[in-house]
């Protein structure tokens, strides 16, 4: 092979490496502004009266996280080498959490890899392609803990004293279960160490509930 046609045959697999990149910028973009809509409609829960219409936010939600599956095109028409999972780790991040809080706002569950995986229409095998990552999963979780905190406090602004406890009780099971894990990757393990931040205010938030006599949960389940 002379040196004109090694590099020839070079740029072609720089050409076809270059086809898969855009291929993926056009998808992550795509997925991105699909959690920016998908966003926009959850953190209305936030509002006052928006509790009372988790049920309409959350299948509004759902159409959003129709829309994430067709961006992907489907598993089987966008088959990529996992070496490029850095181009969707942040968004992949940012639709678990945002798939996780929908579930957990529907019915207080913790929601699964295999769940998100679903309502994303992707798979969790890393050989398949476009596929959440363990370690995406977790961030997305470790995300909602944040934004559940965000919500003890205005659940106590709108009068619903019941939630907090509530919230209380299923973060501080969220990191019992983190505390099982040995955590080397570095990203993850600094965003875990803020779940402690997390449990800290929802925690003086159930205080002065206590303290004010308000710490009860209603019989009904606040729900």
């Amino acid at each position: 092979m002379s040196v004109t046609e090694m590099f020839s045959y070079i740029q072609g697999f720089l050409s076809a490496d270059q086809d898969v990149r855009e291929d993926i910028r056009k998808v992550v973009q795509n997925l991105e502004q699909t959690a920016r809509e998908i966003l926009t409609v959850l953190q209305s829960v936030h509002q006052p009266s928006g509790f009372k219409e988790k049920g309409q936010l959350c299948s509004l939600a759902g159409k959003h996280f129709t829309a994430s599956v067709e961006c992907t095109g489907g598993e089987e028409s966008f088959e990529i080498e996992s070496e490029f999972h850095e181009h969707w780790r942040f968004v992949l991040q940012r639709l678990a959490f945002l798939a996780a809080f929908a579930v957990y706002l529907e019915s207080e569950n913790l929601v699964t890899r295999e769940e998100v995986a679903q309502i994303l229409g992707i798979e969790v095998v890393r050989e398949k392609g476009f596929h959440l990552d363990i370690e995406d999963f977790l961030a997305g979780v470790l995300i909602m803990a944040s934004e559940l905190s965000r919500l003890a406090v205005n659940s106590v602004t709108a009068g619903d004293y019941s939630r907090p406890l509530r919230i209380s009780n299923f973060i501080n099971e969220l990191d019992s279960g983190f505390r099982l894990l040995n955590l080397k990757n570095d990203p993850l393990r600094k965003r875990y160490d803020g779940l402690k931040y997390d449990v800290k205010k929802i925690e003086e938030v159930v205080y002065d509930l206590s303290i004010r006599g308000l710490a009860k949960e209603s019989e009904s389940g606040g729900n």
